[in-house]
């Protein structure tokens, strides 16, 4: 029998070597922009096309490389920075492994320059499927510039696992983002299809997250800021109004690498407690440096895993910082004394208190009991109260005829749902009585009993199957907007709007494109209440990054449960007889009733020998 275990070949041992570091192109640019911040590069360019598709390009202007190093680089686990054991556990470059090149060499067709300062040529290598097919002299810039074509093109089952180029783009946008941030002192520029995405001016830390996230964070921070013997935290955390209901904008760096632990993020969250509400998430930026000894960040591939060799006190000084910064700052929930300006155009506040009216108030019995002397234990018979009639306060008032008057809030609060919504010609509760109880439960009457019902709940299921069926189906109609909206976006924001303009389109929003992560509001769902549109969008991109990561859905189911979730009326929410009628009418016509998308009851059925039981009838 022949020997069963052999060596395999170089090229196919790299290309799974490669798997583990390039999955995809987002991948090699972390790799490549790493390897540029490592070379003392005060200037970082890359460039894609086709979301790094078919060109991924970095230039810097680094101490670049010689002859032999260019060529050694592509070698697997060829590094500068490791002579031996220890040096792997005082690690303060962003490479060390000498995997990258070589990953790449291996999965796309490379092309370098690279010249030092005191060499007059530079050198130029070509390298295919990890064979050198050209390696000579060239004239070149100081630095390196290195590009990666045809992602993927010698292994075409990865390439088929690639997303859209709207996708594999805010993947890269990403990478871009966590390895600008962490060297503000770098200028950094990303261009896509010829395109500039990015154009960021070395500066300070507040300025580069300032130029990524958006002009309106500068108003939004805290500082942090701890200095102590056993590491250092800095950076900067919203205030508690910026917290969101997903997880926004939230970055770790430890040594300047940008790092994923859900145990300092727990640490930022609890330092928050008291001041967010529980199921809402606090945006952060926060940069720690501590002795390299302490960390292990040879963990994983991609290197944003890492291991602390005290994790208790890591906790214990990111919570204490954070919690700190806030106290210092001032940022804790305080009472707003100032006058809402809809309050100053109320009749009782805008129209003179003349002498008449003075005296009529002055003389009523209830002025006396407030001003008089002995008056507070007084209680007035019936016949002479003036709060005789205090049932009729809780009766259904007539509603005005003229809805102009209220603010957008009111008519949103009383008259939103009825008007987006059309009765029914045959009315299953017609004759039913309903009580609206806290807000939230509607307990409506039927033949044998009675059903209480989640009001948001139940609206969920309603939006969703309207909007499922027009994405999947039907397009539903969108209302053209007078005044079309401008919502400016981050890039990754901007990418991911991208990707899904289409699905949008199916169900209602006329969104278009505008330039420089610019996108104008055309139109709107039904559902989406006029002057409302900008946030709805925000909102849902919020949502859909939340729900990202669960592969059970498509994108296009992800994109309708998020709206029908949002579009929903909410708890707290209060409804008039006619609304709480055709809420219920139209969720007995959904195809499932029961429950929402995601498990919950909608409603729950008391039937009255149910009833009758309980008490024993």
């Amino acid at each position: 029998m022949p020997d069963s275990i052999l060596l395999l070949p170089d090229n196919i041992a790299n290309q799974i070597a490669a798997g583990e570091v390039i999955q995809r192109p987002g991948s090699a640019v972390k790799e490549l922009l790493e390897n540029a911040v490592d070379a003392g590069a005060t200037e970082i360019k890359l460039i894609v096309a086709d979301a790094g598709k078919s060109l991924i390009q970095v230039i810097d202007n680094g101490k670049g490389m010689s002859e032999t190093d260019a060529r050694m680089a592509f070698e697997r686990h060829a590094t500068s920075k490791i002579r031996a054991i220890e040096d792997l556990f005082h690690i303060k470059t962003m490479g060390f492994r000498g995997e990258a090149l070589a990953s790449i060499a291996a999965v796309a067709q490379v092309e370098m320059r690279t010249r030092r300062p005191e060499d007059e040529l530079g050198t130029y290598i070509e390298i295919e499927n990890s064979a050198v097919i050209n390696q000579e002299p060239c004239a070149s810039a100081t630095g390196t510039s290195i590009s990666m074509k045809n992602l993927f093109f010698n292994v075409p089952a990865r390439r088929n696992f690639l997303k859209s180029n709207a996708a594999e783009m805010r993947h890269i946008v990403d990478e871009f983002i966590r390895v600008a941030m962490a060297f503000p002192n770098i200028f950094f520029s990303l261009t896509s299809n010829g395109q500039q995405v990015f154009h960021l001016e070395a500066g300070n830390h507040k300025q580069r997250i300032i130029q990524i996230l958006g002009s309106s964070y500068n108003a939004k921070m805290v500082t942090v800021k701890e200095e102590t013997d056993y590491m250092n935290i800095y950076g900067f955390v919203g205030k508690p109004e910026t917290a969101r209901k997903t997880r926004g904008d939230q970055y770790f760096f430890v040594n300047s690498r940008f790092i994923k632990n859900a145990y300092l993020n727990h640490a930022v969250n609890s330092a928050f407690e008291s001041l967010i509400a529980k199921d809402s998430f606090p945006s952060y930026v926060l940069f720690i440096d501590v002795d390299p000894s302490q960390v292990d960040i040879n963990v994983h591939p991609t290197k944003q895993e890492i291991k602390f060799e005290d994790e208790k006190i890591m906790y214990a000084f990111v919570q204490a910082a954070v919690k700190h910064a806030l106290a210092q700052f001032s940022v804790a929930p305080s009472l707003d004394f100032t006058l809402n300006a809809e309050i100053q155009n109320l009749e009782a506040v805008n129209k003179p208190f003349t002498e008449e009216k003075q005296q009529t108030a002055s003389s009523s019995n209830l002025y006396k009991t407030f001003t008089q002397k002995h008056q507070a234990h007084v209680i007035e018979s019936s016949g002479k109260s003036e709060l005789k009639h205090w049932k009729a306060f809780f009766t259904e008032t007539k509603l005005p005829e003229d809805i102009s008057t209220l603010s957008n809030s009111e008519q949103h609060t009383q008259f939103s749902y009825e008007q987006r919504t059309i009765a029914p010609t045959e009315s299953r509760f017609e004759n039913s009585s309903f009580i609206q109880l806290h807000n939230t439960y509607i307990i409506a009457s039927v033949q044998n009993g009675f059903v209480l019902v989640h009001q948001q709940l139940a609206h969920e299921r309603i939006l969703y199957e309207r909007y499922s069926m027009a994405a999947h189906s039907k397009q539903m109609p969108a209302q053209k907007s007078l005044f079309p909206v401008t919502v400016e976006l981050p890039a990754a924001d901007a990418a991911l709007l991208n990707d899904m303009l289409t699905d949008l389109a199916a169900i209602g929003y006329t969104i278009e494109p505008f330039g420089n992560n610019t996108f104008v509001i055309q139109g709107t769902p039904a559902d989406v209440l006029q002057g409302n549109e900008k946030h709805s969008i925000e909102l849902l991109i919020e949502q859909v990054k939340h729900f990202s990561s669960d592969v059970k859905f498509s994108k296009r189911e992800k994109l309708v449960r998020c709206m029908a979730r949002q579009q929903a009326i909410k708890a707290g929410q209060s409804l008039t007889h006619k609304e709480m009628q055709v809420l219920l009418e139209e969720l007995f016509q959904c195809n499932t009733p029961n429950v929402t998308v995601g498990g919950s009851p909608t409603y729950l059925e008391f039937k009255e020998d149910y009833l009758d039981r309980m008490f024993g009838k």
